[in-house]
Protein backbone atom coordinates (compact mmCIF):
# COMPACT_ATOMS: atom_id res chain seq x y z
CA UNK A 1 0.00 0.00 0.00
CA UNK A 2 1.42 3.61 -1.10
CA UNK A 3 2.15 5.09 2.23
CA UNK A 4 3.38 9.10 3.18
CA UNK A 5 6.37 8.84 0.96
CA UNK A 6 4.48 7.11 -1.64
CA UNK A 7 1.66 10.01 -1.86
CA UNK A 8 3.87 12.88 -1.10
CA UNK A 9 5.42 11.86 -4.22
CA UNK A 10 2.14 11.22 -6.04
CA UNK A 11 1.33 14.73 -4.98
CA UNK A 12 4.60 16.22 -6.26
CA UNK A 13 4.17 14.81 -10.03
CA UNK A 14 0.22 16.01 -9.98
CA UNK A 15 1.02 19.44 -8.89
CA UNK A 16 3.07 19.71 -11.85
CA UNK A 17 0.34 18.51 -14.09
CA UNK A 18 -2.78 19.19 -12.65
CA UNK A 19 -2.84 22.35 -10.62
CA UNK A 20 -4.62 25.26 -11.84
CA UNK A 21 -6.02 23.13 -15.30
CA UNK A 22 -9.57 22.21 -15.55
CA UNK A 23 -10.57 18.91 -15.32
CA UNK A 24 -12.83 18.02 -18.78
CA UNK A 25 -14.19 14.93 -17.33
CA UNK A 26 -14.29 12.22 -14.72
CA UNK A 27 -14.52 8.37 -16.50
CA UNK A 28 -15.75 5.88 -14.34
CA UNK A 29 -14.94 2.17 -15.40
CA UNK A 30 -15.97 0.20 -12.55
CA UNK A 31 -19.23 0.87 -10.79
CA UNK A 32 -17.17 -0.63 -7.13
CA UNK A 33 -14.72 2.60 -7.02
CA UNK A 34 -17.45 4.47 -6.47
CA UNK A 35 -18.23 4.76 -2.36
CA UNK A 36 -20.41 8.17 -2.48
CA UNK A 37 -23.55 9.74 -4.22
CA UNK A 38 -23.75 13.22 -3.30
CA UNK A 39 -22.31 15.08 -5.01
CA UNK A 40 -22.05 13.26 -8.12
CA UNK A 41 -18.71 12.94 -10.02
CA UNK A 42 -20.30 15.38 -13.13
CA UNK A 43 -20.03 18.08 -10.86
CA UNK A 44 -16.23 18.01 -10.90
CA UNK A 45 -16.45 18.18 -14.40
CA UNK A 46 -15.34 21.22 -16.54
CA UNK A 47 -13.56 22.82 -12.88
CA UNK A 48 -9.94 24.13 -12.10
CA UNK A 49 -7.58 22.02 -9.59
CA UNK A 50 -7.48 24.29 -6.67
CA UNK A 51 -5.35 22.07 -4.46
CA UNK A 52 -4.17 19.22 -3.78
CA UNK A 53 -3.77 17.36 -0.03
CA UNK A 54 -3.15 14.11 1.72
CA UNK A 55 -5.43 12.86 3.82
CA UNK A 56 -3.90 9.98 5.69
CA UNK A 57 -2.90 7.81 2.74
CA UNK A 58 -5.82 9.46 0.72
CA UNK A 59 -4.97 11.64 -2.36
CA UNK A 60 -7.38 14.72 -2.38
CA UNK A 61 -8.01 16.88 -5.39
CA UNK A 62 -10.18 19.99 -4.65
CA UNK A 63 -11.31 21.95 -7.14
CA UNK A 64 -13.79 24.51 -7.83
CA UNK A 65 -17.16 25.05 -5.90
CA UNK A 66 -15.09 23.38 -3.09
CA UNK A 67 -15.78 19.80 -4.23
CA UNK A 68 -12.90 17.11 -3.99
CA UNK A 69 -12.16 13.75 -5.73
CA UNK A 70 -10.25 11.48 -3.01
CA UNK A 71 -8.25 8.50 -3.58
CA UNK A 72 -7.76 5.36 -1.38
CA UNK A 73 -5.40 3.51 -3.44
CA UNK A 74 -5.48 0.33 -0.88
CA UNK A 75 -2.56 -2.27 -1.90
CA UNK A 76 -2.88 -2.65 -5.29
CA UNK A 77 -4.12 0.93 -6.79
CA UNK A 78 -1.43 2.72 -9.03
CA UNK A 79 -1.90 6.24 -10.77
CA UNK A 80 -0.40 6.40 -14.44
CA UNK A 81 -0.21 9.63 -16.25
CA UNK A 82 -1.10 9.35 -20.37
CA UNK A 83 -1.68 10.94 -23.20
CA UNK A 84 -4.97 13.25 -23.34
CA UNK A 85 -7.92 11.20 -23.62
CA UNK A 86 -6.24 8.30 -22.77
CA UNK A 87 -8.78 4.80 -23.17
CA UNK A 88 -9.64 2.42 -20.02
CA UNK A 89 -8.24 -0.43 -21.34
CA UNK A 90 -8.56 -3.58 -19.39
CA UNK A 91 -10.28 -5.14 -16.55
CA UNK A 92 -7.54 -3.17 -14.46
CA UNK A 93 -8.18 0.55 -15.42
CA UNK A 94 -10.96 1.38 -13.49
CA UNK A 95 -11.00 5.65 -13.44
CA UNK A 96 -9.84 7.87 -16.01
CA UNK A 97 -9.43 11.80 -14.72
CA UNK A 98 -9.24 14.07 -17.98
CA UNK A 99 -7.67 17.30 -18.59
CA UNK A 100 -6.33 18.91 -21.94
CA UNK A 101 -3.01 18.10 -21.06
CA UNK A 102 -3.10 14.24 -20.27
CA UNK A 103 -5.21 11.55 -18.60
CA UNK A 104 -5.11 10.26 -14.76
CA UNK A 105 -5.61 6.90 -14.52
CA UNK A 106 -6.24 4.80 -12.13
CA UNK A 107 -5.39 1.24 -11.95
CA UNK A 108 -5.65 -1.84 -9.31
CA UNK A 109 -4.19 -5.01 -10.41
CA UNK A 110 -5.91 -8.28 -9.46
CA UNK A 111 -9.18 -9.29 -8.69
CA UNK A 112 -10.45 -7.74 -5.44
CA UNK A 113 -11.52 -4.21 -5.66
CA UNK A 114 -10.29 -2.06 -3.22
CA UNK A 115 -9.76 1.05 -3.66
CA UNK A 116 -12.15 3.90 -4.05
CA UNK A 117 -13.20 7.16 -4.80
CA UNK A 118 -15.23 9.42 -2.70
CA UNK A 119 -16.52 12.81 -4.46
CA UNK A 120 -17.38 15.01 -1.34
CA UNK A 121 -17.71 18.73 -0.46
CA UNK A 122 -15.71 21.16 1.79
CA UNK A 123 -12.85 20.59 5.27
CA UNK A 124 -16.31 18.46 6.61
CA UNK A 125 -16.49 16.34 4.14
CA UNK A 126 -12.92 15.10 4.19
CA UNK A 127 -12.50 15.18 7.86
CA UNK A 128 -14.99 12.59 8.03
CA UNK A 129 -12.37 10.44 5.69
CA UNK A 130 -9.51 11.35 7.84
CA UNK A 131 -9.14 8.16 10.41
CA UNK A 132 -7.55 10.71 12.88
CA UNK A 133 -3.65 9.95 13.14
CA UNK A 134 -1.28 12.36 14.55
CA UNK A 135 0.95 13.78 11.55
CA UNK A 136 4.54 12.79 12.28
CA UNK A 137 5.89 16.14 11.09
CA UNK A 138 3.15 18.06 12.91
CA UNK A 139 3.21 16.69 16.60
CA UNK A 140 6.14 16.48 19.50
CA UNK A 141 7.47 13.55 21.10
CA UNK A 142 5.14 13.64 23.87
CA UNK A 143 1.63 13.61 21.44
CA UNK A 144 3.46 10.71 19.14
CA UNK A 145 4.19 8.78 22.78
CA UNK A 146 0.45 9.85 23.89
CA UNK A 147 -1.07 8.38 20.12
CA UNK A 148 0.91 5.16 20.46
CA UNK A 149 0.05 4.43 24.13
CA UNK A 150 -3.44 4.60 23.43
CA UNK A 151 -3.73 0.89 23.85
CA UNK A 152 -0.83 -1.26 25.12
CA UNK A 153 0.14 -2.81 21.15
CA UNK A 154 2.89 -3.87 19.95
CA UNK A 155 4.94 -1.43 17.90
CA UNK A 156 4.85 -2.48 14.46
CA UNK A 157 0.76 -2.92 15.07
CA UNK A 158 0.38 0.67 17.02
CA UNK A 159 2.72 2.29 13.79
CA UNK A 160 0.35 0.66 11.02
CA UNK A 161 -2.88 1.89 12.65
CA UNK A 162 -4.36 5.10 11.02
CA UNK A 163 -5.73 6.00 13.90
CA UNK A 164 -2.98 6.51 15.79
CA UNK A 165 -0.65 8.00 13.20
CA UNK A 166 -0.92 8.71 10.03
CA UNK A 167 0.57 7.56 6.66
CA UNK A 168 2.83 4.84 8.37
CA UNK A 169 2.15 0.94 6.62
CA UNK A 170 4.07 -2.18 6.55
CA UNK A 171 6.88 -1.45 4.51
CA UNK A 172 8.27 2.08 6.58
CA UNK A 173 6.87 0.58 9.84
CA UNK A 174 9.73 -2.25 9.63
CA UNK A 175 12.48 0.72 8.34
CA UNK A 176 11.24 2.77 11.50
CA UNK A 177 11.87 0.29 13.93
CA UNK A 178 15.12 -0.85 12.55
CA UNK A 179 16.72 2.62 12.30
CA UNK A 180 15.43 2.80 15.55
CA UNK A 181 16.64 -0.51 16.91
CA UNK A 182 13.43 -1.54 18.89
CA UNK A 183 11.96 -5.03 18.70
CA UNK A 184 8.26 -4.94 16.12
CA UNK A 185 6.72 -7.05 19.43
CA UNK A 186 8.07 -4.69 22.18
CA UNK A 187 5.02 -3.01 23.68
CA UNK A 188 4.38 0.26 23.64
CA UNK A 189 3.60 0.30 27.52
CA UNK A 190 6.73 -0.80 28.30
CA UNK A 191 9.06 1.47 26.26
CA UNK A 192 11.56 3.47 28.42
CA UNK A 193 11.94 7.47 27.72
CA UNK A 194 15.08 6.66 25.51
CA UNK A 195 13.40 3.78 23.46
CA UNK A 196 10.56 7.00 23.19
CA UNK A 197 13.12 9.32 21.88
CA UNK A 198 14.75 6.90 19.62
CA UNK A 199 11.56 5.77 17.97
CA UNK A 200 10.47 9.61 17.39
CA UNK A 201 13.59 10.57 16.02
CA UNK A 202 13.55 7.18 13.67
CA UNK A 203 10.48 8.01 12.42
CA UNK A 204 10.45 11.03 11.45
CA UNK A 205 14.47 10.75 9.70
CA UNK A 206 13.25 8.20 8.19
CA UNK A 207 9.91 9.16 6.71
CA UNK A 208 11.83 12.55 5.90
CA UNK A 209 14.45 10.99 4.25
CA UNK A 210 12.28 8.97 1.61
CA UNK A 211 9.76 11.71 1.00
CA UNK A 212 12.67 13.78 -0.15
CA UNK A 213 13.96 11.36 -2.27
CA UNK A 214 10.47 9.90 -4.11
CA UNK A 215 9.77 13.32 -4.41
CA UNK A 216 12.80 14.54 -5.76
CA UNK A 217 12.26 11.15 -8.07
CA UNK A 218 8.69 12.22 -8.71
CA UNK A 219 9.89 15.62 -10.12
CA UNK A 220 11.49 14.39 -12.98
CA UNK A 221 9.42 11.81 -13.68
CA UNK A 222 5.70 10.53 -13.16
CA UNK A 223 5.75 7.97 -10.52
CA UNK A 224 5.00 4.80 -12.76
CA UNK A 225 6.47 2.58 -10.91
CA UNK A 226 5.35 2.47 -6.94
CA UNK A 227 6.59 -0.33 -4.84
CA UNK A 228 6.75 -1.28 -0.98
CA UNK A 229 9.73 -3.14 -1.54
CA UNK A 230 13.13 -0.95 -2.73
CA UNK A 231 16.80 -1.83 -2.94
CA UNK A 232 17.57 0.72 -0.47
CA UNK A 233 15.77 -0.30 2.06
CA UNK A 234 17.57 -1.50 5.18
CA UNK A 235 15.08 -4.78 6.23
CA UNK A 236 11.89 -4.94 4.33
CA UNK A 237 11.66 -7.19 1.59
CA UNK A 238 14.60 -8.39 2.58
CA UNK A 239 14.43 -11.69 3.87
CA UNK A 240 18.01 -13.60 3.91
CA UNK A 241 19.86 -10.81 2.96
CA UNK A 242 22.34 -9.30 5.33
CA UNK A 243 21.33 -6.61 7.50
CA UNK A 244 23.48 -3.11 5.88
CA UNK A 245 24.59 -2.59 10.18
CA UNK A 246 25.65 -5.79 11.60
CA UNK A 247 25.48 -8.20 9.05
CA UNK A 248 23.00 -10.52 9.73
CA UNK A 249 20.65 -12.18 7.90
CA UNK A 250 17.39 -10.23 7.83
CA UNK A 251 14.55 -12.07 9.44
CA UNK A 252 10.62 -11.89 8.91
CA UNK A 253 7.41 -12.89 10.69
CA UNK A 254 4.68 -13.88 7.72
CA UNK A 255 0.84 -13.19 8.67
CA UNK A 256 -1.98 -13.07 6.35
CA UNK A 257 -0.64 -11.55 3.12
CA UNK A 258 1.72 -9.65 5.14
CA UNK A 259 5.15 -9.90 6.36
CA UNK A 260 7.33 -7.99 8.90
CA UNK A 261 11.30 -7.65 8.80
CA UNK A 262 13.49 -7.00 11.13
CA UNK A 263 17.39 -7.84 12.04
CA UNK A 264 17.50 -9.85 15.37
CA UNK A 265 20.96 -8.85 16.28
CA UNK A 266 20.20 -5.28 16.28
CA UNK A 267 16.30 -5.05 17.26
CA UNK A 268 15.79 -8.49 19.31
CA UNK A 269 18.87 -9.03 21.48
CA UNK A 270 19.94 -11.84 18.71
CA UNK A 271 16.43 -13.77 19.53
CA UNK A 272 14.44 -15.09 16.48
CA UNK A 273 10.94 -14.01 16.62
CA UNK A 274 8.03 -16.85 16.10
CA UNK A 275 6.54 -16.75 12.77
CA UNK A 276 3.41 -18.44 12.89
CA UNK A 277 3.02 -20.86 9.63
CA UNK A 278 6.60 -22.03 10.87
CA UNK A 279 6.33 -21.93 14.76
CA UNK A 280 3.11 -23.83 14.77
CA UNK A 281 4.87 -27.07 13.00
CA UNK A 282 8.16 -26.78 14.90
CA UNK A 283 6.68 -26.62 18.55
CA UNK A 284 8.73 -26.49 20.87
CA UNK A 285 11.58 -26.95 18.25
CA UNK A 286 11.23 -23.66 17.26
CA UNK A 287 14.61 -22.23 17.23
CA UNK A 288 15.00 -18.86 19.69
CA UNK A 289 18.22 -17.50 18.92
CA UNK A 290 20.44 -16.76 15.78
CA UNK A 291 22.59 -19.73 16.26
CA UNK A 292 19.92 -21.95 17.10
CA UNK A 293 18.20 -21.44 13.80
CA UNK A 294 21.45 -21.45 11.60
CA UNK A 295 22.14 -24.86 13.25
CA UNK A 296 18.17 -25.78 12.44
CA UNK A 297 19.25 -25.12 8.68
CA UNK A 298 22.72 -26.95 8.39
CA UNK A 299 20.78 -30.12 9.56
Amino acid sequence: MPELPDIAAYITALEARILGRILERVRLNSPFLLRTVEPPPVEAEGKMVRELRRIGKRIAIGVEKDIWLVLHLMIAGRLHWKPPQAKLAGRNALLALDFAEGTLVLTEAGSKRRTSLHVVRGEEGLRALDPGGVEIFSTDLDGFRAALTMENRTLKRALTDPRLISGVGNAYSDEILHAARLSPVALTHKLKPEEWERLFAATRETMHMWMERLSTEAMKKFPEGVTAFRPEMAVHGRFGQPCPRCGQKVQRIRYADNETNYCAQCQTGGKVLADRSLSRLLGADWPRTLDELEALKRR
